[in-house]
């Protein structure tokens, strides 16, 4: 993926969308959700993949991370400069070969169920939040 213009973001294709999906599991703790127009999965609160524009990432342990890169994957960087610790781009086509990186996503789910669980914020603790910090 090249650079991006300043203030532009990559959109996803509905096919890539509908391709993701596929990808990842169908289990109740998982759950889908767009994330700035994009489109993420999460369990127990903890994002473990995602895609950006038409690039899959996936959240591993340092060391896994290091594998992918080696194969042809790089950090994410959602913005020039501003690496998105933990997670890296899988390389290829994961579309038109989706074993590879259905084979990340399930480690990225292990490594995300490992995690403690994030409690969802209410409205009213985010209000507060907000409004200290005034």
């Amino acid at each position: 993926m090249g650079r991006m213009a300043p203030g532009s973001m990559p959109r996803p294709t509905e096919e890539s969308k509908a391709a993701f999906s596929k990808l990842v599991p169908d289990e109740p703790a998982i759950t889908l959700k767009p994330m700035f127009g994009q489109l993420s999965a999460f369990v127990n609160g903890n994002m473990f993949c995602g895609i950006f524009g038409q690039e899959l990432m996936v959240r591993l342990p340092e060391d896994e991370i290091a594998v992918v890169k080696k194969q042809g994957g790089r950090d994410f960087e959602p913005m020039a400069g501003h690496k998105m610790g933990g997670y890296v781009i899988v390389p290829g086509d994961w579309r038109a070969k989706p074993a590879p990186a259905a084979a990340l996503i399930k480690k990225a789910l292990a490594h995300a169920r490992a995690m403690p669980a994030k409690t969802p914020k209410t409205k009213t603790a985010t209000k507060k939040a907000a409004t200290k910090k005034r």
